[in-house]
């Protein structure tokens, strides 16, 4: 039966208070321009110009623009989630990629992260720390 909307996820992701992700350099461009016809909000490290900010600057920028951080970097940016968060300062979550999401094929992991901002229709919680499944997991 067609009632004539948008699936959910597609519904979700034209939200205003849904989540925003900002792409680390380590994540593909190209799923920041796949979540955006998606109807998501997506932003990356390259079309931001922050191509070779530190991760802290990254974090910082991701904040600024209330968006939740996509990284495969886990080590250094759960360690700097920890510090953001004894310090206070703005996070909107934190989104890690394990490495057995293929990083070849960037319309893998915008529909992964198209499900995660379907799963939360309220955006992340401060401080959140996601990790999206392999496919097929």
């Amino acid at each position: 039966m067609d009632s004539g909307q948008a699936p959910l996820a597609l519904r979700v992701c034209g939200r205003r208070d849904k989540v925003k992700f900002y792409l680390d350099e380590d994540i593909n461009p190209r799923v920041a321009e796949i979540l955006s016809r998606l109807g998501c909000v997506a932003t990356s490290t390259q079309d931001a110009g922050n191509r070779g900010a530190d991760d802290e600057a990254q974090m910082a920028f991701a904040a600024h623009i209330g968006a939740a951080m996509v990284t495969r970097n886990r080590n250094d940016y759960l360690a700097l989630t920890a510090r953001l968060f004894d310090q206070g300062l703005p996070h909107h979550g934190i989104v890690f990629v394990p490495h057995s999401v293929p990083a070849d094929d960037p319309a893998i992991l915008a529909k992964l992260l198209h499900r995660l901002a379907a799963s939360h229709p309220k955006g992340l919680a401060e401080y959140a720390v996601v990790f999206v499944r392999s496919p097929g997991k």
